[in-house]
């Protein structure tokens, strides 16, 4: 009875100071302007366009003032400071990311907690001895500067290092010999590249020097192949590649093991590639091997002359072909592994084998193929989960796989691949326990009837009153499925009496290419249906209540947080959009942003403009209505999404929301699109997230963390040693 007064007695004081502090917002006033474009007859107001100008006084002021806003409100919550100190203590435990193999040494990652980036480093085979390779906390004082990429010469003697800066897209290439040396080569004005070696250099991919005023904001266009010699300035590369008749056009550099043959993977779209390859040893001009876009063509490795592709052509849950480069045409093409009920989602060759790991359900299995196809035996895994990754060399029978799930982080095992057993090489230890949680998996009815699985994780025994707080994330784009995938920021959520909910549902890959394509252009609706239905599963299976339930997503799940938002307003409390394609009549006129037409269509072809703009989250905001307590969260370096969406799409709301929750937007300085963030700004974003969360759900929060013992060495951005990592 006590404990019950106590949550009623807290739970109360939270509705007051909730109700006084939403009454006090007063929200910055947003300068309108009169613009006003057609499209096929239908004028569309704009009035907010003037702040998709990242680089005006103007807009750094109106960010200004909108951030000042949102910290007042959220520094008013009496337990965000606590929240933070408790996801310090959670994240600070020992991380390591999946090896580079060689026969010489091996190469990895490894934070010691809260470190802000991971240092590299490496260690020779059947030793303990662990040296520091490279270390990215030292290229900032903020952890700003990330590795983006690192990349092994063939000869085992450098190591390309790929930098980015305030979590922009745009990188820089550097190299290092591994002894230590650092070289002085510099490579700017780098995107969406690979680093394919030839000799004493490699193949990469870069724009031409850009108009600095436009640099995070700018179309993307007329990308190009360059090989960089080590030792020589860039200004000295040589062009490899360029098609100026096709400036909407992305190029990978691939090389073969051996160096003989190099291929290049055209895009123009986020799905479907063409390929073209050249004898390298004999000069011969690029040869056409896959002709079209309709279809994605990955080449993940070769064994002599023959090319290893994983497809979806002529297989929708995709297979993988044998190439021979002697023999290209596609009458020669031979089918290693084919199709089967399960998803085909990645491979690799490790040793003597291929390693395949397939998607059954949303979850990794693993099974191992010879060179000739033919399957030999299935791996079986810790648990249900999601394989990372597996890194191997051929004809050296030592592999490494990566290995974690809702409640699992992310553990590196290392595989025999002569008797195709594995032991663990690398486990997390974690500071908080997961024991008493669990993982089930249940499915449930779209709108049109379509079947949709969704991943719900929660402490056990939890009891199905309709009272619980529920997190529903989604994403449903580009072909990327949802798998079970560690978070400490969303097990803290878990951990505090809530449900985490993650559903599969359409436009995303988890059941091959016909479930990708499902929740595309003129089917995008079914993205937000499925949502929307995974919200009243929730609710009708009496796991919460609409006052209970909050959405996330970011990127094209901040346009699904933000579409379901504005079509039902009434389902959800909370809404957090973040870094969302929010703005659908004009992405396309940004960075990267035209690849995505291929999911989304366009609002210059009439039929496609109709369907967008009937679900645009940004044009779909109604006058008068009450919408969730949103918290929108973006970036100023975010060039992949710009900004702009989520600024015109919270003045918009601002203006038009009527209600007590509160609409607020969360501007993050020198960050990005995500990837590359430092760990101190990821708990100081995870807490403002779940300060504003909580006490909008209304969840008692009383525990008491004490403040973060951290290590000196961490604390400051430098590097300790870390403990052993065995290599047998």
């Amino acid at each position: 009875m006590k404990r019950i007064n106590f949550v009623l007695i807290v739970s109360l004081l939270i509705i007051c100071i909730m109700t006084n502090l939403n009454a006090q917002i007063k929200y910055p006033v947003t300068k309108k302007v009169n613009q006003t474009d057609m499209y096929f007859g239908q004028k569309v107001a704009d009035p907010y366009r003037w702040l998709e100008d990242d680089k005006s006084d103007e807009t750094a002021k109106w960010v200004a003032d909108q951030n000042a806003v949102t910290n007042k409100y959220l520094s008013e919550i009496p337990y965000r400071e606590e929240i933070k100190n408790c996801l310090t203590n959670y994240w600070n435990f020992e991380k390591t990311g999946l090896p580079i193999v060689n026969e010489q040494f091996i190469i990895f990652a490894k934070n010691n907690g809260v470190q802000n980036q991971s240092p590299y480093y490496l260690q020779k085979p059947n030793t303990d001895e662990v040296n520091l390779l490279l270390d990215p906390n030292k290229l900032s004082d903020d952890g700003t500067v990330a590795l983006s990429d690192i990349s092994l010469s063939n000869n085992s003697q450098y190591l390309a290092y790929t930098i980015a800066k305030s979590g922009s897209d745009w990188n820089e290439i550097n190299i290092m010999k591994t002894d230590g040396e650092k070289l002085k080569d510099k490579l700017e004005w780098v995107k969406f590249s690979s680093i394919a070696w030839k000799g004493e250099g490699f193949f990469y991919s870069r724009y031409d020097k850009q108009n600095k005023k436009a640099i995070l904001s700018g179309k993307n266009e007329n990308h190009k192949i360059y090989y960089h010699k080590i030792g020589n300035d860039q200004a000295d590369d040589k062009l490899i590649y360029e098609n100026p008749d096709k400036p909407l056009q992305n190029y990978t550099a691939i090389t073969t093991d051996d160096e003989n043959y190099l291929i290049i993977s055209k895009t123009e779209s986020t799905s479907g590639n063409s390929l073209m390859f050249k004898n390298l040893s004999t000069n011969e001009d690029f040869v056409e091997l896959v002709k079209t876009f309709d279809y994605d063509f990955d080449v993940i490795g070769n064994i002599d002359n023959n090319i290893i592709v994983l497809t979806n052509w002529e297989a929708e849950r995709y297979k993988l072909i044998s190439i021979d480069l002697s023999k290209p045409e596609q009458s020669n093409w031979k089918v290693l592994v084919n199709e089967t009920g399960d998803v085909l989602k990645s491979a690799s060759i490790a040793g003597d084998k291929i390693i395949v790991v397939y998607m059954n359900n949303a979850s990794s299995l693993m099974k191992v193929f010879d060179f000739e196809g033919n399957y030999i035996k299935n791996i079986n895994l810790p648990h249900i989960g999601t394989v990372n990754g597996v890194s191997g060399k051929k004809h050296f029978n030592e592999a490494y796989f990566a290995f974690n799930s809702f409640t699992t982080p992310n553990n590196i095992y290392k595989l025999n691949t002569t008797e195709l057993t594995y032991e663990p090489h690398f486990i997390s230890k974690l500071n908080f326990r997961t024991d008493d949680m669990t993982t089930t998996q249940v499915f449930y009815n779209s709108k049109d009837g379509k079947k949709v699985s969704m991943f719900l994780v929660h402490k056990k025994g939890i009891k199905l009153d309709g009272n619980n707080p529920v997190l529903l994330y989604g994403y449903g784009g580009f072909n990327i499925s949802q798998t079970p995938s560690f978070s400490i920021s969303r097990l803290f959520f878990v951990e505090n009496g809530g449900i985490y909910a993650v559903a599969n549902i359409r436009g995303g890959g988890e059941y091959g290419s016909e479930w990708h394509k499902s929740g595309t252009k003129l089917q995008k609706q079914n993205t937000f249906n499925d949502f929307i239905a995974a919200a009243e599963y929730l609710i009708k299976n009496k796991y919460t209540n609409s006052d209970k339930l909050a959405i996330m997503g970011g990127s094209n799940g901040g346009l699904l947080v933000g579409a379901c938002m504005t079509q039902r307003p009434d389902l959800f409390k909370v809404a957090i959009p973040a870094v969302g394609v929010l703005d659908m009549l004009r992405f396309h006129k940004f960075t990267i942003g035209w690849a995505w037409v291929t999911d989304y269509g366009s609002s210059e072809n009439q039929a496609e403009f109709q369907y967008i703009y009937k679900y645009s989250p940004l044009h779909n905001i109604k006058k008068g209505v009450s919408y969730p307590a949103t918290l929108v969260t973006t970036a100023d370096h975010d060039d992949r999404v710009v900004p702009a969406h989520s600024f015109k799409f919270i003045s918009t709301l601002q203006e038009n929301h009527k209600g007590k929750n509160p609409v607020l937007i969360r501007i993050d300085s020198k960050a990005g699109h995500g990837a590359g963030k430092p760990t101190s700004k990821a708990i100081e974003e995870a807490a403002d997230i779940w300060s504003f969360t909580f006490f909008n759900l209304n969840i008692p929060f009383n525990k008491k963390c004490d403040k973060p013992l951290i290590n000196t060495d961490l604390n400051q951005n430098k590097t300790s040693t870390p403990g052993a990592v065995p290599v047998r």
